[in-house]
């Protein structure tokens, strides 16, 4: 088993698990085609996170890219920026940037 974690990524967990929950199990290069195609956000972090590793076991195992399979993906919450923007009678409005942390398994 081989892993790649991204951390701090500025997306809900929500979205990215949408799309998670897509290409657990499958092989790698339908990984690929299916993270090619897909219209969502969470693709582009989602694809990088899978190149890079397929490029572990390659270096590390010395295992074929052909053989590879995400035995495990998971999304878990990270922290929430939080921020205040302007509003109108000098008031305040509170605005929380959700950030999550990907870790994927071959």
């Amino acid at each position: 088993e081989v892993c790649a974690s991204g951390q701090y990524i500025p997306m809900s967990a929500d979205k990215v698990r949408r799309v998670i929950d897509q290409i657990r199990g499958r092989s790698y290069e339908e990984t690929l085609m299916i993270l090619e195609l897909m219209p969502y956000r969470a693709c582009y972090p989602l694809l990088k996170l899978v190149y890079s590793a397929a490029a572990n076991a390659s270096s590390n195992m010395g295992s074929n890219e052909t053989n590879l399979v995400i035995s495990k993906a998971e999304v878990n919450d990270g922290i929430s920026v939080k921020k205040f923007k302007p509003r109108a009678r000098g008031r305040s409005y509170p605005i929380k940037r959700p950030t999550c942390h990907i870790t994927i398994v071959v």
